[in-house]
């Protein structure tokens, strides 16, 4: 594809009216100064989203920032192509790509179910005085009668044609087309008309389909927010019988530079009783005006579309939530793959472990890592934050501690140059916290590293438990790169063990909305149990007996080991 000047044109925010050249082969944009765009709202990530260009091809990619990237209504989970006309948004900041007249396409009459490269929202002012509004008819999810009692026969007729083109269309893909391809039908003085829907998730107004019915209609589609917003929020449809010289769109470009004659806009309501959109025709001969029952008829036909549109919104909704359901279950099964398969074996030793998300991806993590020696390392982690984003940080974090521990012999300098590679990324509010131990079983003694986690608690038997080295903790991962991480060394005798856990044992929820506290995991830890399995066993048992049926609220991480008594 032949591109020219590539730039982003404001179209919403402090920006607006701004043009943006793309000049450059990698251009971030973020809050922080540094960044090739600087976008100055305080909603927006410091480094937010790139636009890449390779082979003369433009892509957007989320740099996982905390509020993340729009294209054209739709989140932007992986790099995505632009094309010339995509809207972009950026919390509440919004540009259109361009790339140069020469790839603005031609509308034909084929309703355009694609945002269209010429669809452009405007601000408008109208004023409200000396209005020639011919008419105004409430519409409200009480109206599904559609006032049959005015021209009934053409109300029939055009619910009939609507009916058999939507009956069988499920995706928007194929209502929104369609409609106005029936609504053409029907209103035959109709030169232009268009659907703009409201998306739930950002709350935004957007066109998303058009219609012209000549084929070399080429202006640029204006549309006055002030207007579609109105009818939105008063849910009442209008008729204006000369557009143009009406004082109450007197400021509005969407009138003027289309040389609009005529207008009637009814709100699209669902069933209850909300405003999904709207549905606009114009007409520019003056002698083919829409009148009061083209108004009626507009109102009787939007009842029926809305009813298609909420039931396409909703199919594509639940196919959405298949496809994710699929795809949580794939990467639930790609998380466990990052956790240990089987518990170590090592002479003289016991372990546990447990591990249970609250929802399909967790953000607990847990490894057991050999290290050169004969030297084992014990990892428990916490990453702040839940769903996608907390597994996501889970996966860098397996993959980044197994390298550091590999790279550097020292557990303390180890957990240094991982909270580096964690300050450095951009993750950024999320923080880890994790506590480390190395076991060395030929001199019997675990070296303690603790980054902002609770300490572990060592059980030298019954009655005997207290937490290690409470006063060598740390800053969590990725909060501040210069910390300077200490070791604590231990030897465990015969009987001793220490339990690594995350704040879900901890902070687990009971019907009464009490918490399981760190008082009554000690009270489990000074019973009288020899090994550690079975110490692990019934920590788990009482902290499911204490919740009961209450729903898991946090993911459940536990490892014990420790070393068996001589026989």
């Amino acid at each position: 594809m032949g591109v020219g000047m590539a730039v982003l044109q404001a179209v919403q925010g402090d920006h607006l009216g701004g043009v943006i050249p793309l000049d450059g082969e990698v251009m971030v944009l973020g809050r922080h100064p540094d960044c090739d765009i600087v976008l100055e709202s305080g909603a927006v990530s410091r480094q937010h989203a790139r636009i890449l260009k390779t082979d003369g091809e433009y892509y957007i990619e989320d740099l996982h920032s905390r509020n993340g990237t729009l294209l054209n209504g739709q989140q932007v989970a992986q790099r995505q192509l632009l094309r010339d006309g995509d809207h972009l948004g950026i919390c509440d900041l919004e540009f259109i790509f361009r790339l140069g007249p020469d790839e603005l396409g031609d509308l034909s009459s084929t309703a355009r179910r694609d945002l269209p490269t010429e669809a452009l929202m405007v601000d408008d002012e109208p004023s409200v005085s000396s209005s020639t509004i011919m008419s105004k008819l409430s519409v409200s999810s009480g109206s599904t009668g559609l006032r049959l009692e005015v021209n009934s026969e053409a109300k029939l007729k055009a619910l009939l044609e609507i009916s058999q083109n939507l009956g069988k269309a499920l995706g928007l893909a194929e209502v929104l087309p369609k409609l106005l391809d029936s609504l053409f039908a029907i209103f035959v003085q109709a030169d232009r008309g268009f659907i703009v829907l409201l998306d739930p998730h950002t709350g935004r107004v957007a066109p998303k389909a058009i219609k012209y019915r000549r084929q070399d209609d080429t202006q640029t589609l204006r549309i006055s927010r002030t207007i579609v917003n109105n009818v939105m929020t008063t849910k009442e449809a209008i008729l204006s019988a000369d557009a143009a010289s009406d004082s109450r769109f007197e400021m509005a470009e969407s009138i003027v530079d289309f040389q609009i004659r005529s207008m009637i806009c009814a709100p699209l309501v669902n069933r209850d009783g909300e405003a999904l959109g709207i549905l606009q025709l114009d007409a520019l001969d003056a002698r083919n005006r829409f009148g009061k029952e083209d108004l009626d008829l507009l109102v009787a036909v939007a009842c029926q579309a809305a009813f298609a549109v909420e039931n396409a919104q909703l199919h594509e909704s639940a196919l959405r939530d298949q496809a994710l359901r699929r795809e949580l279950s794939v990467a639930h099964e790609v998380q466990r793959g990052f956790l240990p398969t089987a518990a170590p074996q090592v002479p003289e030793y016991d372990f546990f472990e447990f591990y249970e998300p609250a929802n399909q991806l967790g953000g607990d993590y847990y490894d057991y890592i050999e290290l050169p020696g004969g030297r084992l390392a014990v990892v428990v982690a916490d990453v702040s934050g839940k769903g996608i984003s907390a597994s996501l940080l889970m996966a860098k974090l397996s993959a980044e501690t197994r390298y550091c521990l590999a790279s550097e012999p020292d557990p303390a300098q180890a957990v240094g140059r991982l909270n580096r590679a964690f300050c450095g990324s951009f993750w950024e509010d999320r923080f880890v916290t994790m506590v480390l131990a190395v076991l060395d079983p030929r001199r019997h003694e675990a070296t303690i590293v603790n980054a902002g986690h609770m300490p572990p608690l060592w059980r030298r038997g019954p009655k005997a438990v207290e937490p290690v080295a409470e006063e060598d903790t740390r800053l969590p991962l990725g909060v501040d790169r210069e910390v300077d991480y200490v070791h604590h060394t231990m030897r465990l005798a015969p009987g001793d063990a220490l339990v690594l856990y995350t704040d879900g044992i901890t902070e687990a929820m009971n019907d009464k909305d009490e918490l399981y506290g760190s008082r009554r995991l000690l009270d489990v830890l000074n019973s009288d149990v020899e090994r550690v399995p079975m110490l692990g066993r019934r920590i788990l048992d009482d902290v499911k007996q204490f919740v009961g049926a209450r729903p898991q609220s946090d993911d459940l991480c536990l490892t014990c080991f420790g070393r068996t008594r001589v026989e």
